[in-house]
């Protein structure tokens, strides 16, 4: 349980400093705003294009992709019918909800449990791909169509080819599959800003936690969030787990080790990158920094009783 305690450690030591700086007025108050842009629009580009170069695509085309890709974009459709029925949500918040409930960290929490609990890296690889390549486009194209004003055909063409991140992991993507290894004085500044992208995400989510009093215009046109928080916060870490296990188990006839893992990928809770997307479109930030704060919180029970009954 060493990796569990080690990579929770680490992400609430920097939420913690991100918060720190944020009460304390250090960055001013254009911070979250600046940062979530340049993770945006620099650091996580960066980070996709670098992780997909280095992969080899062969290890990530496996059963935990489609386990790991069809749970998520399940319980994201639930959260949309559901919050839509219920709620009554319009398009970008119901986007923000569905990432919330299904869009997990796989990067600053996923690596180190796959390393320390699942002692296998790879198990990751296929989660990366589907968020990058898959999920991330969909979510992010709507919010983009959705975000200002009618668009026509010509706007719905041209919209993903002008997002950042999905450039990022379609260049990689590309290059990879290529099979070409670009010099390593290309590669570094990539990397280098990849290696940010973390951090400064877990930094906005801790400045995002000191401004919550001084909630923006965006946040507030929600009537009650709350609900919204409860209901992606329970597909999240309730929900999908347990479908996770019911696809692996009886869908795939996974068991042991395996098995086990294919659970606690789907109990890592709500990714720090769904308030960086909330934040850049101004819609849903109550909702993605709480579920992320109540998912992380809940995760550290909920994978240690996994590891007692599966691992």
């Amino acid at each position: 349980m060493s990796g569990v305690v080690a990579g929770f450690t680490v992400i609430f030591l920097v939420i913690g400093i991100g918060y720190g700086l944020g009460r304390s007025g250090t960055l001013g108050p254009t911070a979250t705003d600046v940062l979530s842009r340049l993770v945006f629009f620099v650091c996580t580009p960066a980070l996709l294009f670098h992780s997909l170069v280095s992969a080899n695509l062969r290890d990530v085309f496996s059963s935990t992709l489609v386990i790991a890709g069809g749970t998520a974009l399940t319980i994201g459709l639930v959260y949309v019918i559901v919050a839509r029925l219920w709620l009554r949500r319009d398009l970008p918040d119901l986007v923000i909800g569905a990432l919330s409930s299904s869009y997990v960290n796989s990067v600053n929490l996923g690596v180190p449990i796959a390393m320390y609990v699942l002692d296998d890296r790879s198990f990751i690889a296929p989660l990366l791909l589907f968020q990058i390549l898959v999920y991330s486009p969909i979510a992010l194209v709507a919010l983009d169509l959705s975000a200002e004003r009618p668009r026509v055909i010509r706007d719905v063409i041209v919209t993903p080819l002008t997002n950042p991140i999905l450039l990022g992991g379609a260049a990689g993507l590309i290059v990879s599959g290529l099979g070409w290894h670009p010099p390593q004085a290309i590669m570094d500044p990539f990397r280098m800003l990849g290696d940010a992208s973390v951090p400064l995400a877990l930094l906005v989510f801790g400045l995002s936690l000191a401004a919550r009093r001084a909630a923006s215009a965006s946040e507030e046109h929600l009537p009650n969030p709350r609900r919204d928080v409860a209901l992606a916060s329970a597909l999240k870490m309730v929900a999908m787990p347990a479908l996770a296990y019911v696809v692996a188990r009886w869908g795939f006839g996974l068991a042991g080790h395996h098995l086990f893992a294919q659970v606690v990928i789907a109990a890592l809770p709500t990714a720090q990158n769904v308030l960086v997307y909330a934040v850049r479109y101004q819609r849903g930030q109550a909702v993605a920094r709480d579920c992320a704060l109540v998912t992380t919180l809940a995760a550290i029970p909920i994978i240690t009783i996994l590891a007692l009954a599966l691992g």
